[in-house]
């Protein structure tokens, strides 16, 4: 009796490296589009430093978290992970415009 577990098994694994490689990839233009992002921040913490503007803008935060939270209702993403995540982003960005406003430059880490 032939064993059809294993050609599922096979389907089923074949399946998952399709989706998984779809991941990668999204997984990779989220890297590179992140990395644009804080280029351009960059950017924006130079200019404030060069201006002496401080490195936060609590407003523009304000404005940009509730329409980041109404796109991520929008595409059916929880508003409170898109909430979590720009939070995160937004301190890293505040760290690199104070370091850029007492240094000049930003360190990374390799």
């Amino acid at each position: 009796m032939p064993d059809h577990g294993s050609d599922r098994d096979e389907s089923v694994r074949a399946e998952l490296d399709g989706i998984r490689l779809s991941i990668d990839n999204i997984d990779a233009a989220l890297t590179h589009l992140l990395a644009e992002r804080f280029r351009f921040t960059q950017q924006v913490g130079r200019l404030k430093a060069a201006n002496g503007m401080p490195p936060s803008d609590p407003e523009r935060e304000r404005v940009q978290l509730a329409r980041l939270r109404a796109l991520a209702a929008e595409s059916h993403l929880d508003p409170a992970f898109a909430e979590k995540w720009f939070n995160f982003v937004v301190a890293e960005v505040i760290h690199h415009h104070e370091q850029i406003a007492s240094t000049g430059t930003i360190e990374t880490q390799q």
